[in-house]
Protein backbone atom coordinates (compact mmCIF):
# COMPACT_ATOMS: atom_id res chain seq x y z
CA UNK A 1 0.00 0.00 0.00
CA UNK A 2 1.43 3.33 -1.03
CA UNK A 3 2.24 5.71 1.82
CA UNK A 4 1.12 9.33 1.62
CA UNK A 5 3.91 11.37 3.15
CA UNK A 6 2.78 14.56 4.88
CA UNK A 7 5.66 16.84 5.90
CA UNK A 8 3.39 19.08 7.95
CA UNK A 9 2.42 16.11 10.08
CA UNK A 10 5.96 15.23 10.99
CA UNK A 11 6.31 18.01 13.53
CA UNK A 12 2.85 17.31 14.89
CA UNK A 13 3.66 13.63 15.29
CA UNK A 14 6.85 14.55 17.12
CA UNK A 15 4.87 16.65 19.56
CA UNK A 16 2.24 13.97 19.91
CA UNK A 17 4.76 11.26 20.69
CA UNK A 18 6.51 13.37 23.29
CA UNK A 19 9.85 14.09 21.65
CA UNK A 20 10.98 15.88 24.80
CA UNK A 21 10.32 12.70 26.80
CA UNK A 22 7.05 14.11 28.14
CA UNK A 23 5.06 10.98 27.22
CA UNK A 24 5.43 7.63 28.97
CA UNK A 25 3.27 5.79 26.44
CA UNK A 26 5.05 4.44 23.36
CA UNK A 27 3.38 5.20 20.06
CA UNK A 28 2.89 2.23 17.75
CA UNK A 29 4.40 2.24 14.27
CA UNK A 30 1.59 0.98 12.07
CA UNK A 31 1.86 0.60 8.25
CA UNK A 32 -1.60 2.17 7.87
CA UNK A 33 -0.52 5.52 9.32
CA UNK A 34 -0.47 8.15 6.58
CA UNK A 35 -2.48 6.10 4.09
CA UNK A 36 -5.82 6.97 2.50
CA UNK A 37 -8.14 4.22 1.30
CA UNK A 38 -11.61 3.93 -0.21
CA UNK A 39 -14.10 2.96 2.46
CA UNK A 40 -15.90 0.32 0.41
CA UNK A 41 -12.95 -1.49 -1.19
CA UNK A 42 -9.83 -0.56 0.81
CA UNK A 43 -8.15 0.54 -2.42
CA UNK A 44 -5.31 3.03 -1.67
CA UNK A 45 -5.73 6.58 -2.90
CA UNK A 46 -3.11 9.26 -3.47
CA UNK A 47 -3.70 12.80 -2.26
CA UNK A 48 -4.22 14.11 -5.80
CA UNK A 49 -6.88 11.48 -6.42
CA UNK A 50 -8.62 12.30 -3.17
CA UNK A 51 -8.66 16.00 -4.04
CA UNK A 52 -10.10 15.24 -7.47
CA UNK A 53 -13.11 13.67 -5.75
CA UNK A 54 -13.40 16.36 -3.08
CA UNK A 55 -13.25 19.28 -5.50
CA UNK A 56 -16.23 17.84 -7.39
CA UNK A 57 -18.28 17.37 -4.21
CA UNK A 58 -20.90 19.82 -3.00
CA UNK A 59 -20.39 18.99 0.68
CA UNK A 60 -17.20 17.57 2.22
CA UNK A 61 -17.07 16.18 5.74
CA UNK A 62 -13.59 16.20 7.30
CA UNK A 63 -14.53 13.93 10.18
CA UNK A 64 -12.17 14.15 13.12
CA UNK A 65 -11.29 12.98 16.58
CA UNK A 66 -11.45 16.35 18.27
CA UNK A 67 -8.20 16.20 20.29
CA UNK A 68 -5.91 14.72 17.64
CA UNK A 69 -3.59 17.42 16.23
CA UNK A 70 -2.87 15.38 13.10
CA UNK A 71 -6.55 15.42 12.20
CA UNK A 72 -6.59 19.20 12.25
CA UNK A 73 -3.36 19.34 10.24
CA UNK A 74 -5.01 17.16 7.59
CA UNK A 75 -8.08 19.41 7.56
CA UNK A 76 -5.85 22.45 7.09
CA UNK A 77 -4.00 20.78 4.24
CA UNK A 78 -7.18 19.85 2.38
CA UNK A 79 -8.75 23.29 2.76
CA UNK A 80 -5.51 24.92 1.61
CA UNK A 81 -5.42 22.60 -1.41
CA UNK A 82 -8.94 23.70 -2.33
CA UNK A 83 -7.85 27.34 -2.08
CA UNK A 84 -4.75 26.64 -4.19
CA UNK A 85 -7.00 25.18 -6.89
CA UNK A 86 -9.02 28.38 -7.11
CA UNK A 87 -11.92 27.39 -4.89
CA UNK A 88 -13.64 29.56 -2.27
CA UNK A 89 -14.91 26.97 0.24
CA UNK A 90 -17.59 27.64 2.83
CA UNK A 91 -16.48 26.36 6.24
CA UNK A 92 -18.92 24.94 8.80
CA UNK A 93 -18.04 23.95 12.38
CA UNK A 94 -19.79 21.50 14.68
CA UNK A 95 -18.00 23.11 17.61
CA UNK A 96 -19.86 26.42 17.19
CA UNK A 97 -23.60 27.00 17.24
CA UNK A 98 -25.53 28.35 14.26
CA UNK A 99 -26.13 31.42 16.43
CA UNK A 100 -22.35 32.04 16.45
CA UNK A 101 -22.24 32.50 12.66
CA UNK A 102 -22.36 36.34 12.73
CA UNK A 103 -19.35 36.36 15.08
CA UNK A 104 -17.39 34.13 12.73
CA UNK A 105 -18.34 36.28 9.74
CA UNK A 106 -17.28 39.42 11.65
CA UNK A 107 -13.88 37.81 12.07
CA UNK A 108 -13.68 37.05 8.33
CA UNK A 109 -14.50 40.70 7.63
CA UNK A 110 -11.80 41.80 10.09
CA UNK A 111 -9.31 39.58 8.25
CA UNK A 112 -9.59 41.80 5.19
CA UNK A 113 -7.73 44.56 7.03
CA UNK A 114 -4.07 44.63 8.00
CA UNK A 115 -3.48 44.42 11.76
CA UNK A 116 -0.43 44.39 13.97
CA UNK A 117 0.37 41.11 15.67
CA UNK A 118 -0.71 42.67 18.98
CA UNK A 119 -4.07 43.68 17.51
CA UNK A 120 -4.54 40.22 15.98
CA UNK A 121 -3.98 38.67 19.40
CA UNK A 122 -6.55 41.03 20.89
CA UNK A 123 -9.06 40.13 18.17
CA UNK A 124 -8.44 36.43 18.81
CA UNK A 125 -9.04 36.80 22.55
CA UNK A 126 -12.22 38.77 21.98
CA UNK A 127 -13.67 36.29 19.52
CA UNK A 128 -12.66 33.39 21.77
CA UNK A 129 -14.51 34.92 24.71
CA UNK A 130 -17.61 35.74 22.66
CA UNK A 131 -17.71 32.19 21.31
CA UNK A 132 -17.69 30.84 24.86
CA UNK A 133 -14.23 29.30 24.64
CA UNK A 134 -12.51 31.37 27.32
CA UNK A 135 -12.37 28.46 29.77
CA UNK A 136 -11.52 25.80 27.19
CA UNK A 137 -7.93 24.60 26.87
CA UNK A 138 -5.56 26.69 24.77
CA UNK A 139 -4.64 23.54 22.84
CA UNK A 140 -8.19 22.72 21.75
CA UNK A 141 -8.94 26.35 20.95
CA UNK A 142 -5.77 26.50 18.85
CA UNK A 143 -6.93 23.65 16.61
CA UNK A 144 -10.10 25.49 15.59
CA UNK A 145 -8.63 28.98 15.64
CA UNK A 146 -6.12 27.84 13.02
CA UNK A 147 -8.97 26.89 10.69
CA UNK A 148 -11.01 30.01 11.46
CA UNK A 149 -7.92 32.10 10.72
CA UNK A 150 -7.45 30.25 7.44
CA UNK A 151 -10.94 31.36 6.44
CA UNK A 152 -10.30 34.94 7.57
CA UNK A 153 -6.93 35.18 5.81
CA UNK A 154 -8.39 33.88 2.56
CA UNK A 155 -11.72 35.72 2.78
CA UNK A 156 -14.19 32.86 2.64
CA UNK A 157 -17.20 32.34 4.94
CA UNK A 158 -17.18 30.42 8.20
CA UNK A 159 -20.32 29.39 10.06
CA UNK A 160 -21.49 27.51 13.14
CA UNK A 161 -23.76 24.48 12.75
CA UNK A 162 -24.88 23.15 16.10
CA UNK A 163 -27.43 23.95 18.78
CA UNK A 164 -26.28 26.30 21.51
CA UNK A 165 -24.60 24.81 24.57
CA UNK A 166 -27.63 25.81 26.66
CA UNK A 167 -30.04 24.05 24.31
CA UNK A 168 -27.96 20.87 24.40
CA UNK A 169 -27.80 20.92 28.20
CA UNK A 170 -31.55 21.46 28.48
CA UNK A 171 -32.36 18.47 26.27
CA UNK A 172 -29.86 16.22 28.05
CA UNK A 173 -31.21 17.24 31.45
CA UNK A 174 -34.93 17.17 30.70
CA UNK A 175 -35.37 15.15 27.51
CA UNK A 176 -37.51 16.39 24.64
CA UNK A 177 -40.68 15.55 26.56
CA UNK A 178 -39.58 17.85 29.38
CA UNK A 179 -38.98 20.94 27.25
CA UNK A 180 -41.43 23.81 27.17
CA UNK A 181 -43.50 24.48 24.03
CA UNK A 182 -41.38 27.59 23.44
CA UNK A 183 -38.17 25.54 23.40
CA UNK A 184 -39.66 22.88 21.15
CA UNK A 185 -40.67 25.56 18.66
CA UNK A 186 -37.03 26.66 18.46
CA UNK A 187 -35.84 23.18 17.51
CA UNK A 188 -35.79 21.89 13.94
CA UNK A 189 -36.76 18.31 13.11
CA UNK A 190 -36.25 16.39 9.90
CA UNK A 191 -38.91 13.95 11.07
CA UNK A 192 -36.56 11.02 10.43
CA UNK A 193 -36.86 8.15 12.87
CA UNK A 194 -35.36 4.67 12.80
CA UNK A 195 -35.59 2.25 15.72
CA UNK A 196 -32.62 0.18 14.50
CA UNK A 197 -30.41 3.26 14.35
CA UNK A 198 -31.68 4.37 17.77
CA UNK A 199 -30.73 1.02 19.29
CA UNK A 200 -27.33 1.17 17.60
CA UNK A 201 -26.57 4.66 18.92
CA UNK A 202 -27.73 3.83 22.44
CA UNK A 203 -25.33 0.86 22.43
CA UNK A 204 -22.59 3.28 21.35
CA UNK A 205 -23.44 5.60 24.26
CA UNK A 206 -23.28 2.66 26.69
CA UNK A 207 -19.89 1.63 25.26
CA UNK A 208 -18.56 5.19 25.57
CA UNK A 209 -19.65 5.13 29.22
CA UNK A 210 -17.62 1.96 29.79
CA UNK A 211 -20.59 -0.40 29.66
CA UNK A 212 -22.87 1.53 31.99
CA UNK A 213 -26.45 1.91 30.76
CA UNK A 214 -27.88 4.98 32.49
CA UNK A 215 -31.45 4.23 31.45
CA UNK A 216 -33.37 7.48 31.15
CA UNK A 217 -30.14 9.44 30.74
CA UNK A 218 -29.25 7.27 27.72
CA UNK A 219 -32.66 8.12 26.25
CA UNK A 220 -31.99 11.81 26.80
CA UNK A 221 -28.55 11.55 25.25
CA UNK A 222 -30.20 10.09 22.17
CA UNK A 223 -32.77 12.92 22.16
CA UNK A 224 -29.88 15.40 22.23
CA UNK A 225 -28.04 13.49 19.49
CA UNK A 226 -31.05 13.59 17.17
CA UNK A 227 -31.81 17.26 17.89
CA UNK A 228 -28.20 18.21 17.19
CA UNK A 229 -27.97 16.25 13.95
CA UNK A 230 -31.30 17.67 12.78
CA UNK A 231 -30.13 21.23 13.46
CA UNK A 232 -26.73 20.66 11.88
CA UNK A 233 -28.37 19.10 8.81
CA UNK A 234 -30.45 22.25 8.40
CA UNK A 235 -27.32 24.40 8.84
CA UNK A 236 -25.39 22.38 6.24
CA UNK A 237 -28.25 22.68 3.76
CA UNK A 238 -28.43 26.44 4.38
CA UNK A 239 -24.72 26.69 3.55
CA UNK A 240 -25.26 24.55 0.44
CA UNK A 241 -28.13 26.81 -0.65
CA UNK A 242 -25.98 29.90 -0.08
CA UNK A 243 -23.25 28.35 -2.24
CA UNK A 244 -25.79 27.81 -5.03
CA UNK A 245 -26.66 31.52 -5.21
CA UNK A 246 -23.41 32.47 -6.96
CA UNK A 247 -21.00 30.52 -9.12
CA UNK A 248 -18.02 32.76 -8.33
CA UNK A 249 -17.11 35.14 -5.55
CA UNK A 250 -15.85 38.73 -5.89
CA UNK A 251 -12.30 37.48 -6.43
CA UNK A 252 -13.53 35.27 -9.31
CA UNK A 253 -12.87 32.10 -7.35
CA UNK A 254 -15.32 29.23 -7.83
CA UNK A 255 -17.69 29.18 -4.88
CA UNK A 256 -17.66 26.09 -2.70
CA UNK A 257 -17.54 23.34 -1.80
CA UNK A 258 -19.07 23.39 1.68
CA UNK A 259 -16.46 21.92 4.07
CA UNK A 260 -17.71 20.59 7.40
CA UNK A 261 -15.42 20.20 10.43
CA UNK A 262 -17.12 17.64 12.63
CA UNK A 263 -16.65 14.72 15.00
CA UNK A 264 -16.55 11.37 13.21
CA UNK A 265 -19.51 9.93 15.14
CA UNK A 266 -21.91 12.30 13.40
CA UNK A 267 -20.98 11.04 9.93
CA UNK A 268 -20.01 7.40 10.51
CA UNK A 269 -21.67 5.03 8.01
CA UNK A 270 -23.31 8.02 6.35
CA UNK A 271 -25.81 8.20 9.20
CA UNK A 272 -26.55 10.76 11.90
CA UNK A 273 -25.96 13.91 9.91
CA UNK A 274 -25.38 12.82 6.32
CA UNK A 275 -28.63 10.89 5.91
CA UNK A 276 -30.51 13.91 7.24
CA UNK A 277 -28.79 16.23 4.78
CA UNK A 278 -29.69 13.78 1.99
CA UNK A 279 -33.30 13.79 3.19
CA UNK A 280 -33.42 17.59 2.99
CA UNK A 281 -31.30 18.01 -0.16
CA UNK A 282 -31.12 14.73 -2.12
CA UNK A 283 -29.33 16.33 -5.10
CA UNK A 284 -26.30 17.46 -3.04
CA UNK A 285 -23.15 15.38 -3.63
CA UNK A 286 -21.71 14.50 -0.20
CA UNK A 287 -18.28 12.99 0.49
CA UNK A 288 -17.12 11.85 3.91
CA UNK A 289 -13.41 11.62 4.71
CA UNK A 290 -13.08 9.82 8.03
CA UNK A 291 -9.76 10.85 9.56
CA UNK A 292 -9.19 7.73 11.61
CA UNK A 293 -6.90 6.85 14.50
CA UNK A 294 -5.36 3.38 14.34
CA UNK A 295 -6.67 0.89 16.89
CA UNK A 296 -4.94 0.32 20.24
CA UNK A 297 -3.88 -3.14 19.08
CA UNK A 298 -2.56 -3.97 15.59
CA UNK A 299 -5.43 -4.64 13.19
CA UNK A 300 -5.81 -5.60 9.55
CA UNK A 301 -7.30 -3.06 7.15
CA UNK A 302 -10.41 -5.23 6.82
CA UNK A 303 -11.24 -4.60 10.47
CA UNK A 304 -11.53 -0.86 9.84
CA UNK A 305 -13.72 -1.43 6.78
CA UNK A 306 -16.36 -3.64 8.38
CA UNK A 307 -19.76 -2.49 7.10
CA UNK A 308 -22.69 -1.77 9.38
CA UNK A 309 -25.87 -3.75 8.86
CA UNK A 310 -29.02 -2.45 10.51
CA UNK A 311 -32.59 -3.40 9.71
CA UNK A 312 -33.43 -1.57 6.50
CA UNK A 313 -30.04 0.18 6.38
CA UNK A 314 -27.28 -2.24 5.56
CA UNK A 315 -24.62 -3.06 4.72
CA UNK A 316 -23.01 0.40 4.82
CA UNK A 317 -19.29 1.23 4.52
CA UNK A 318 -17.85 3.28 7.43
CA UNK A 319 -17.05 6.25 5.15
CA UNK A 320 -16.26 7.18 1.55
CA UNK A 321 -12.56 7.47 2.43
CA UNK A 322 -10.47 6.73 5.51
CA UNK A 323 -7.20 8.56 6.27
CA UNK A 324 -5.25 6.79 9.02
CA UNK A 325 -3.26 8.57 11.72
CA UNK A 326 -1.43 7.90 14.94
CA UNK A 327 -3.47 7.77 18.14
CA UNK A 328 -3.40 10.52 20.73
CA UNK A 329 -3.32 7.90 23.50
CA UNK A 330 -3.15 4.14 23.89
CA UNK A 331 -4.61 4.15 27.38
CA UNK A 332 -8.01 2.56 27.89
CA UNK A 333 -10.03 5.26 29.68
CA UNK A 334 -12.25 2.59 31.22
CA UNK A 335 -9.39 0.73 32.91
CA UNK A 336 -8.83 3.29 35.66
CA UNK A 337 -12.55 3.24 36.47
CA UNK A 338 -12.92 -0.53 36.22
CA UNK A 339 -13.28 -1.24 39.95
CA UNK A 340 -15.67 1.65 40.48
CA UNK A 341 -17.73 0.58 37.47
CA UNK A 342 -18.04 -2.98 38.73
CA UNK A 343 -19.33 -1.71 42.08
CA UNK A 344 -21.83 0.54 40.32
CA UNK A 345 -23.06 -2.35 38.16
CA UNK A 346 -23.52 -4.58 41.22
CA UNK A 347 -25.47 -1.88 43.05
CA UNK A 348 -27.65 -1.41 39.97
CA UNK A 349 -28.41 -5.15 39.85
CA UNK A 350 -29.12 -5.14 43.58
CA UNK A 351 -26.30 -7.54 44.38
Amino acid sequence: MERLILPVLGVVLCLLCGCATTSKIAMRDDPLIGTVVKGDTGEPVRFAGLMETLIHSDIIYLSEKHDNPMHHAIQHRIIQALIDQGQAPILGFEFFSYQDTPLLLNLVDAGKKAHSSKMEKTVEQRIREKLGWKNQSDTMWGYYWDLIKLAADNDFPAAGLDLSATQKRRITRKGLEGLSPIELQQLFSTGLSNSAYESHMKSVFVSVHCGMDHGRMTDRLYDTWVARNDRMALSVVELFNAMQTQDRDKAERKTGPVVIIIGAGHTEYGLGLMDRVHHLKPNAVQTNLAITEIEREPAELSQYLKPLSLEGLGPIAPADYLWFTQRVSYEDPCEKFKTTLEKMKKRKKGL
